[in-house]
């Protein structure tokens, strides 16, 4: 497949074999895509950070490492990583998180309504969609106290993430949309499947 892009501030949804690989770009530099990956068999199971951190015993995730299901099985492994620094803790920026963090009186409605609709036509429900795999987002953490800050993403122009499908998956990826996560700055997200 060659390169697809996603528009700063949307979101899209599509379907990856087990097998295939998924290489998310960053085109232009510091730019943060949340990705989501539920069972194509069963849209029950999804992506789980608590299961995937637990087991990796580590916070940050990269090259080699595994990305586990809310049932304890492997959705994907990262199999190339040219940043190293990608979040797992927080949840898809909304239209609450807008008016919460940023006090905005009209938001936009942030990736969770991005995948929330990209996600509609293969049968993914609101309440269904979990904490994402952050890729390029940059939260720095306190060891002291546990605060955390997010940082401007450590990535630059072209640099990507590769997973491989170790099931049949439906994908959820963005292009984020706050302002926190991308440097003040909103820009595209490339995707290749192959």
């Amino acid at each position: 497949m060659s390169v697809a892009t996603i528009p700063p501030r949307s979101g899209t949804a599509f379907r990856l074999r087990k097998g295939e690989h998924l290489t998310v770009i960053d085109p232009q530099g510091e730019q943060v895509a949340d990705l989501v990956v539920f069972n194509a068999q069963d849209l029950r199971e999804a992506i789980s950070s608590g299961r995937s951190l637990d087991y990796a015993s580590k916070l940050y995730l990269t090259t080699n490492d595994l990305i586990y299901s809310n049932r304890s099985n492997v959705m994907l492994r990262i199999v190339e990583d040219t940043v190293g620094r990608h979040d797992f803790l927080l949840t898809p920026c909304s239209r609450e998180t807008f008016k919460i963090i940023y006090h905005d009186e009209n938001p936009h409605q942030g990736c969770f309504g991005n995948l929330e609709a990209a996600l509609a036509p293969y049968g993914v429900e609101s309440d269904a969609i979990p904490v994402a795999f952050n890729c390029f987002m940059n939260v720095a953490i306190a060891p002291e106290t546990g605060a955390f800050t997010v940082e401007a993403p450590l990535s630059r122009a072209g640099s990507y993430v590769r997973f491989r499908a170790e099931m049949d998956l439906i994908v959820g990826l963005t292009a984020c949309s706050a302002l926190q996560s991308n440097n003040y700055a909103f820009k595209p997200i490339d995707y290749r499947i192959d």
